[in-house]
């Protein structure tokens, strides 16, 4: 349950960000899908519907995908089901049901940073950068490794079109429950990119080359593994995620080997 003093339909990106600093308090709201499962009190809910941010969109080199697209139009999108072999579509759609994939957003999750967040992890190996405001462009792992959300507006999710394969793979104790695990792994030019979150904090990526795979692999897997930390809550311990995450590591690619 949450409770919003004050609603504003922001006009601008800037009146959104001049609202949301103005108070640690005001916020900025998304489907507000996973603000109800908490208890927080907002000053001023920021309302960015009106800015035009929902879309999927290609040029010649990117695919973006604006703040307000929500989980259900990323998983039905015809762009996103026919680049990166559909991982992005795949990764939202055993969220839950419909009708809450129609209201989460994609911005929301990202600037979030939820570690159980099966998007970002799929967006992780895919070596993505997100726009912010006053921040401008960084990479998706750069914006995961700041400890803290900053006071900013996430305006734009980018995706180079750079002829990557990819696959996702994820661990849940129950369909439509939150992974116990998952994990993204994308290949381009025989650099393979290693993505797990659910750890259950947030993702993270480590790389492996061509040659490690092929020779390797069993010694590389165990290597990555033992860089990442695995914890525990109320669906699995910290030492069988670490055994789920070779198993699914390992699955993503031979994935990418078959294809």
């Amino acid at each position: 349950m949450f409770t919003i003093k004050q609603h504003l339909m922001a006009q601008s990106i800037e009146e959104g960000y001049e609202t949301l600093v103005k108070n640690r308090n005001n916020v900025i709201l998304g489907g507000t899908g996973f603000l109800k499962l908490g208890n927080k009190n907002i000053n001023i809910g920021i309302d960015l519907s009106d800015l035009d941010l929902d879309y999927i969109r290609e040029d010649e080199n990117n695919i973006e995908i604006g703040p307000m697209t929500t989980f259900r139009s990323v998983e039905t999108n015809k762009l996103l089901r026919e680049n990166f072999d559909g991982i992005i579509a795949k990764s939202v759609e055993e969220i839950v049901g419909i009708q809450l994939r129609s209201v989460i957003t994609a911005g929301a999750t990202v600037a979030s940073k939820y570690g159980f967040s099966d998007f970002i992890t799929a967006l992780l190996s895919l070596n993505t950068q997100v726009e912010l405001y006053k921040g401008g462009i960084i990479s998706l792992d750069e914006y995961l490794a700041e400890e803290k959300i900053p006071r900013d507006i996430l305006v734009r999710i980018i995706i180079k079109k750079d002829g990557k394969r990819a696959a996702f793979k994820t661990m849940r104790n129950s369909k439509s429950d939150y992974a116990v695990l998952n994990c993204a792994v994308s290949d381009l030019d025989g650099e393979y990119r290693v993505a797990v979150g659910a750890r259950p904090g947030r993702a993270v990526v480590k790389t492996i080359s061509n040659e490690e795979v092929n020779n390797k692999i069993d010694e590389k897997i165990e290597a990555v593994v033992n860089e990442m930390k695995f914890g525990k809550n109320m669906r699995a311990s910290g030492e069988y995620r670490e055994m789920i995450a070779k198993v699914l590591i390992r699955r993503c690619l031979e994935e990418l080997e078959s294809k």
